[in-house]
């Protein structure tokens, strides 16, 4: 439901504000020609982008600073933002985006990875005959397809599997997924089907098998959600938006309308984070799609305006990828608490999550430990008693704060409806609210077109319908073995870059590295176990990466799917971006206050790592990781195992000091001929080291083994690498030579 306040009154327009502008009959007629002809209208109507390539961000930023007006300013670089910047400016409209952080560096990128209709709302619809619900469902199917269509080498169908364990709710989800794929009609990605028990554990092995009936499998899409935002990003960069991240709205600019003697909003004062540097960027007509932040650039407006927003929470884990088949999903309808869990393959991990709860507004939203705890528990529920669920395999953890709106009064977030609002004040600033990943392009082309009647500016109609995003234009199936072929990548790396960066992959390719083997030809890791090599990152700095965070979490996805092996790779990609950048290591700088009046000096290449680090230990999970082993950890093993374990650590403490050190360990490696250099042994030692004084006591080696029993603790180097000399040494037994019938 969304309204649109204009100057004599609010104006109720049920299906959005694109009815308002061009009458229902109208509307229902657009509606079929978009998803009849979607392909036509993007081949025949559109002209090519006025920029090949995105410019760069300090020509975006003398674009904002030497226009004397923009028609459209958006405020925000999520999906929303970034689809209201490509609505626009494909209209023909003089377009501004800003973004205070990087572009999805908040809830679009911390969404559960599903391009969705929403079965849950269907549900709802069905329930309570709710016709707003039943709308959006449909809307979001629309959408579901197009985005599909638009950015193929970012999305794809995903089967989710729901699985049934009483007879009679067989037949009930049954109907409700039929009715889902009925109700996308044309849109459907493909038919939902039904499964015996024996087939369903065939396609989900790890499926807990008692009392199980059966299952239902039905389709709904999956993206990588930052790269997908920064697409449109990049895509409306290059059809002549003028976008920068990292740029502040400090305050709202505003002037007399000579008409009618009131105040309007005429533009921005806004801030460059990375220099201080501040300017005016002047605008017809501003848009404030700011997601969690919406009230807040809505008080810069007007102090006395009332809060449409209310922020949930949404925590999603990473689990390794052997805990869900390489291309099947499940949902669980029920979980204990009456919410939704999904548990789906991505990027050759498995996410599971997520969480709906309320909280306060951050700019680090930090994942907590019962959150956490709440999925596992959940997920234990649904997978067999043959897999251990650990609380160690936990590789990185995230919170998204979904801007719901609702009435300020309630305090039910699960109650709450996606639809999004589009509110203009009396000002004019046009905000757009709520919503969903789904529906970001419906939303755009609704605030647009609410933005073009109030300020009466002259565009055509959106053009967004069949219009591909960056890298997808060109890209198909078997692209990545023309990477393999032409320049000489593995075959896991090419299909990352064809997936990541669609038809762009082969600019990547030509900034591979050599890498001095027979092969790979080209292409030197970031870390060993994914596919991240060190080109993207100096073609992230094009694509507006700025800091070590915007590397490892939205250019990458590594902080998403193993905080270990991100920091890991900090040091490089630091190294890559400071040479990359001109970082000077000499040159100081402030990194932040330590006490009043006392600050700390450092050089740009530490303050990079140290802010990367922080982010990884608060925002991404690392920190409830960490947390699983401590020097207050309790020991709680059986008296054989603690015998067991004295043995193991004594066989590294020859000389009986209660303690081992890297000269230990190096000495019954040697012993056993595994070599290993001295930098590692340290990051071994050091994971353990729980009082960081260089050396691993007893009590501190129990610790672990206790935790890694209980499952808090899992892929510990230190603990195999001595269980695997224990028993290398136990094998090295004398082998009796006795000599007889007298031979000499």
């Amino acid at each position: 439901m969304a309204f649109y306040k204009a100057a004599k009154g609010t104006v109720l327009v049920g299906g959005g504000a694109l009815a308002t502008v061009l009458g229902l009959s109208q509307f229902a007629h657009y509606r079929r020609k978009q998803v009849n002809l979607a392909y036509v209208e993007a081949a025949e109507c559109f002209a090519e982008p006025v920029n090949r390539e995105p410019p760069s961000r300090e020509a975006q930023l003398l674009t904002l600073q030497n226009t004397s007006e923009f028609d459209i300013l958006v405020i925000g670089g999520g999906a929303t933002g970034s689809g209201c910047a490509l609505d626009a400016v494909t209209r023909g409209l003089k377009t501004a985006l800003v973004e205070r952080d990087d572009f999805s560096s908040g809830t679009s990128s911390r969404s559960t990875k599903l391009i969705h209709g929403g079965v849950r709302y269907l549900q709802k619809a069905i329930m309570k005959l709710d016709i707003e619900q039943y709308r959006m469902v449909k809307e979001a199917l629309h959408e579901r397809a197009n985005l599909l269509e638009i950015a193929p080498h970012l999305s794809a169908p995903l089967p989710i599997m729901l699985p049934v364990y009483k007879w009679w709710q067989l037949p009930y989800y049954w109907v409700g997924i039929k009715l889902y794929d009925l109700v996308a009609g044309s849109n459907c990605l493909k038919s939902s089907y039904v499964l015996s028990k024996s087939r369903a554990l065939e396609h989900f092995p790890m499926l807990q098998k008692d009392k199980l009936v059966g299952a239902i499998v039905y389709y709904d899409g999956q993206h990588n959600d930052a790269r997908m935002n920064l697409a449109i990003a990049l895509t409306a960069a290059r059809y002549g938006a003028a976008t920068a991240n990292y740029m502040e709205v400090v305050n709202l600019l505003k002037k007399k309308d000579p008409e009618t003697g009131t105040e309007r909003v005429s533009g921005a004062r806004c801030k460059d984070v990375l220099t201080g540097k501040e300017f005016d960027v002047r605008a017809k007509c501003v848009i404030n799609a700011t997601g969690p932040f919406t009230d807040a650039v809505r008080k810069m407006d007007d102090q006395n305006a009332t809060a449409i927003c209310q922020p949930s929470a949404g925590v999603h884990i990473v689990m390794p990828g052997y805990y869900s088949p390489e291309s099947m999903g499940l949902l669980d309808p029920a979980t204990s608490d009456g919410r939704v869990i999904f548990f789906l393959p991505w990027q050759k991990m498995t996410i599971a999550g997520t969480t709906d709860s309320p909280t306060d507004i951050t700019h680090h939203p930090i994942p907590s430990e019962e959150d956490i705890n709440f999925i596992l528990n959940e997920v234990r529920n649904y997978l067999s008693c043959d897999v251990e669920v650990r609380r160690g395999d936990v590789l990185a953890a995230w919170s998204g704060i979904r801007p719901l709106v609702t009435d300020p009064k309630s305090a039910d977030t699960q109650s709450i409806s996606r639809n999004h609002v589009v509110d203009i004040s009396e000002s004019g600033l046009v905000t757009i609210a709520g919503g969903k990943w789904t529906t970001y392009r419906s939303m755009a082309e609704d605030t647009v077109n609410a933005a073009i009647k109030f300020h009466n500016l002259k565009a055509g109609p959106s053009r967004t319908v069949g219009l591909f995003l960056q890298g997808g234009k060109d890209w198909s199936p078997t692209l990545y073995i023309r990477l393999v072929q032409d320049y000489g990548l593995e075959s896991e790396v090419a299909q990352h870059l064809a997936a990541t960066y669609g038809d762009k992959a082969f600019e990547v390719a030509k900034m591979a590295s050599v890498t001095g083997k027979r092969w790979p030809i080209v292409g030197v890791r970031l870390v060993s176990e994914f596919p991240y090599i060190e080109a993207e990152v100096k073609y992230g700095i094009k694509e507006y990466a700025c800091t070590a965070v915007d590397m490892i979490s939205r250019r990458t996805r590594l902080a998403f799917l193993n905080v270990q092996a991100a920091e890991e790779a900090l040091p490089r990609i630091v190294e890559l971006m400071g040479r990359e950048l001109d970082w000077d290591e000499k040159k100081k700088e402030v990194l932040y206050r330590i006490v009043e009046s006392v600050y700390q000096w450092t050089s740009k290449f530490e303050k990079e790592l140290e802010t990367a680090r922080k982010f990884l230990y608060y925002e991404m999970g690392y920190k409830s990781r960490s947390e699983q082993l401590t020097d207050r950890s309790e020991i709680s093993l059986l008296p054989s195992d603690i015998d067991r374990y004295k043995k193991r650590f004594h066989k590294f403490d020859a000389d009986q000091k209660g303690f081992i050190t890297i000269v230990d360990v190096q000495r019954v490696l040697e012993s056993i001929n595994v070599q290993m250099d001295e930098n590692t042994l340290h990051e071994i030692l050091n994971e353990v080291d729980l009082n960081k004084n260089g050396q691993v006591e007893l009590n501190e080696f129990l610790q672990l083994m206790s935790a890694i029993q209980k499952g808090r603790v899992s892929g510990s180097r230190l603990a195999i690498l001595m269980k695997t000399a224990e028993e290398n040494l136990d094998r090295r037994v004398l082998i009796p030579v006795d000599r007889s019938c007298g031979g000499l």
